[in-house]
């Protein structure tokens, strides 16, 4: 029996217009009524998912940054670890230049971009987290918990992510959190070893955890669970990445719940 659960958020747990559907909710009331921990494990800024865990209504920790942040169900601040603001200013002097690329920073309780983007908002309309420009020339470097890069072009960003590994290779930890999105955080940093720190938490280990993701960012915390499930639309990347694991369905159907519901709610009646 699973004792803890950590699912993705968007194209995960949230539905395709990246809210908590009512299914999903009542499932994971259910599973806090029976004792077993939750934990929202995302790409996200934690002020964003801090509002997604008040339309839940259960306490549960919350993995935000990819894992440079970790919360407690009291809003503590448990764990982080930042890029190195050296690193920083690297990476946006290198994309500065590039028009087609928007960069963004997450910087303690606060969202940065290069340029103002209007389609961002329908990600965080529940929240209503919104974010700030900042100048590329004179750029906040400290206490950034992750820089993003995003382009709907998986090609263009493809050669970054190559440039960026091969000049800082194990300074960074770099992954697509969609096609669309390049993420980079500190050495080290993942969902999979935020999910170990708030196991450890609760006493219990990564073989009493359950999964669930989509994206290149949740690959370590997939194979870190005693179990990782991956959902059907996941990326293609991710798919062969994680050939082993097993699939389950797409999160407009809201597999995620159904899955808890089938397989660890109903074993428990």
């Amino acid at each position: 029996m699973y004792k803890l659960v950590a699912s993705d958020l968007d194209g995960t747990l949230l539905t395709p217009e990246h809210s908590i559907a009512p299914y999903t909710k009542q499932v994971l009331e259910q599973l806090y009524q029976q004792g077993i921990h939750f934990v929202f494990a995302t790409g996200r800024h934690h002020v964003d998912v801090a509002s997604i865990r008040e339309t839940v209504g259960i306490p549960a920790y919350m993995i935000t940054s990819n894992g440079a942040r970790v919360h407690d169900s009291d809003d503590n601040l448990v764990f982080q670890h930042n890029v190195d603001p050296e690193i920083v200013a690297n990476l946006i002097n290198e994309v500065k230049h590039d028009p087609t690329v928007t960069i963004h920073l997450y910087r303690d309780n606060d969202w940065l971009l290069s340029k103002m983007d209007e389609e961002l908002a329908r990600y965080h309309k529940d929240s209503g987290f919104n974010a700030k420009e900042f100048d590329v020339d004179n750029p906040p470097v400290d206490n950034i918990a992750k820089i993003f890069f995003i382009r709907h072009d998986h090609d263009h960003l493809l050669k970054y992510e190559h440039q960026f590994l091969s000049q800082y290779g194990e300074k960074v930890s770099v992954a697509f959190s969609t096609p669309f999105c390049l993420e980079v955080m500190g050495n080290g940093v993942s969902k999979g070893a935020a999910l170990e720190e708030v196991a450890r938490r609760h006493q219990l280990n990564l073989a009493d955890c359950i999964a669930f993701g989509d994206g290149m960012n949740d690959v370590e915390m997939l194979r870190a669970a005693g179990q990782g499930l991956v959902m059907a639309t996941a990326q293609a990347r991710v798919k062969a990445t994680l050939s082993d694991k097993a699939i389950i369905g797409s999160h407009a159907d809201e597999a995620v719940a159904r899955y808890l519901k089938a397989h660890l709610l109903d074993n428990l009646s």
